[in-house]
């Protein structure tokens, strides 16, 4: 599936025209508008149609008037807008280009505007809800798409809750929009944006694929992913880095949409087809810090796995992780409290999720990693997969700490390797963890795409009932 397959446009930016906009996004001749559009404009246009042969519905902004800015009336479309799809059992597609509440309306403008966040709360986990971005979003306009599933910002698109003359009046600090609120800060560091695009075209075009893979997500079939061999994709060294995209390339039907590809790198979050079937792929990278989990990767795992649990959307997590990255910055950076998020996404998802550690696994990140304790599918390693509390090398300087510091410097190597290989004799590693069944099997690399999709085509598959709450 190409994200620029089959677009109604040949603009890389689109007119903006609210209508225009949305005849972009549905399937050509397939739109009606669900509002009546008066004179002086409401702010907002809804419309209805097909996106890729499935039913959506959508808004759009009108920048025309008033920049976008969202009226009583306007904010009045979009809650009806969000009635319909609910009804309807179909993704909402939010179109925004919106200074926020319009000042001449006062407090009647941001009652509107809590209505919308009270539609998108009642819709969230209900229906999927994305939003694109193709202008400015501000104020209650940047709280808009923040609520909802997955956010897409065009080229031109900024999000921001004040802008650069507020802030420069306020703080003294001399800042422009895209500084302030463009997609090099959202999709770079603050994790707002999931997905960049180059220009109105391509974001368009992310959103017309995700709708595609959460409307029909299909059915598993093991005999297309016959013959499919992950053999080779790791290095033969077990020190040297790889990038996990490598694995993920030849383990899914096609490339997926990666949801952050720049926030948190160290994780990869992936929606694809696996065996015909949208899945959800977590894969710890360790070409970015070694693949440690880190604060924010586990926040981004954890928003992944809510978002695939209340849309029926069943996961597969590959994991190589050597633990949670040590430091100040991590401690204050809230790893604790981020990292329990993931423990929980994980321990109340009711979707079919099965786990691969193709390298190795330590530590608390062990159990993060959608482990056997927290109620994964299957977990399977590959034939080279270690799983301990630590690398054994690291545990036997813990625990041998003073019998090494009488250890002559040039023999130190050998016997750290030599207590290295009697500790893992002692706890069994991945033998142990077979025989107490935290590992159901061990499977080769050239099985390994049929082994998944049996586990994930057997499993009954729960759609989670909780709200998919942005964390």
């Amino acid at each position: 599936m190409s994200v620029l397959s089959d677009l109604p446009i040949t603009e890389a930016h689109l007119p903006r025209d609210p209508i225009a906009r949305l005849a972009a996004l549905f399937d050509s001749g397939t739109m009606s508008v669900l509002t009546t559009v008066p004179h002086d404009g409401t702010g907002a246009v809804a419309a209805a149609g097909l996106i890729d042969g499935s039913g959506a519905v959508a808004f759009a902004s009108d920048p025309r008037v008033q920049g976008g800015a969202m009226g009583t009336e306007g904010c009045a479309v979009i809650v009806a807008d969000y009635d319909e799809a609910i009804a309807r059992g179909v993704p909402i597609v939010g179109l925004w280009h919106s200074g926020g509440a319009r000042l001449a309306e006062g407090v009647a403008s941001l009652h509107g505007v809590g209505a919308v966040f009270a539609a998108m709360t009642s819709a969230s986990g209900v229906v999927p809800q994305i939003s694109v971005v193709l202008g400015p979003a501000a104020g209650g306009a940047a709280y808009g798409p923040a609520l909802t599933d997955i956010v897409i910002l065009s080229s031109a698109g900024r999000v921001f809750v004040t802008g650069p003359d507020v802030v420069r009046s306020v703080t003294g600090e001399d800042v422009d929009m895209a500084r302030l609120g463009g997609p090099e800060v959202h999709s770079r560091r603050s994790g707002v944006v999931h997905l960049a695009a180059a220009h109105d075209a391509e974001a368009i075009g992310y959103a017309r694929s995700l709708v595609a893979l959460l409307s029909e997500q299909g059915k598993f079939s093991v005999e297309s992913v016959a013959g499919r061999d992950l053999t080779g994709v790791l290095p033969e060294s077990a020190r040297r880095a790889y990038d996990v995209h490598l694995v993920t390339a030849k383990l899914l039907d096609g490339k997926g949409i990666e949801l952050h590809p720049r926030w948190a790198p160290n994780i990869v979050t992936i929606l694809g087809r696996l065996g015909g079937r949208t899945v959800g792929v977590i894969a710890n990278n360790p070409m970015r810090l070694g693949g440690c989990l880190d604060s924010a990767s586990a926040e981004k795992a954890a928003r992944f796995v809510r978002f695939c649990d209340a849309f029926g959307v069943p996961l597969v997590v590959l994991v190589d992780v050597p633990g949670y990255l040590p430091g100040v910055g991590q401690e204050w950076d809230g790893v604790v409290r981020r990292g329990a998020k993931l423990l929980h996404a994980f321990a109340e998802a009711t979707v079919a999720r099965v786990t691969l550690v193709t390298r190795k696994s330590y530590g608390g990140a062990y159990i993060a990693m959608n482990s056997k304790s927290l109620g994964a599918t299957k977990v399977y390693a590959w034939p080279d997969a270690e799983i301990a509390v630590m690398g054994a090398v690291a545990a036997v300087r813990v625990l041998h700490k003073r019998k090494l510091a009488a250890v002559p410097a040039d023999q130190l190597h050998e016997a750290e390797a030599e207590l290295a290989a009697e500790h893992e004799a002692t706890i069994g590693g991945l033998d142990r963890a077979l025989e107490i069944g935290v590992v159901d099997e061990v499977i080769s690399p050239a099985d390994t795409a049929t082994v998944l999709v049996t586990a994930l085509a057997a499993a009954p598959n729960r759609r989670g009932q909780h709200k998919n709450i942005p964390l």
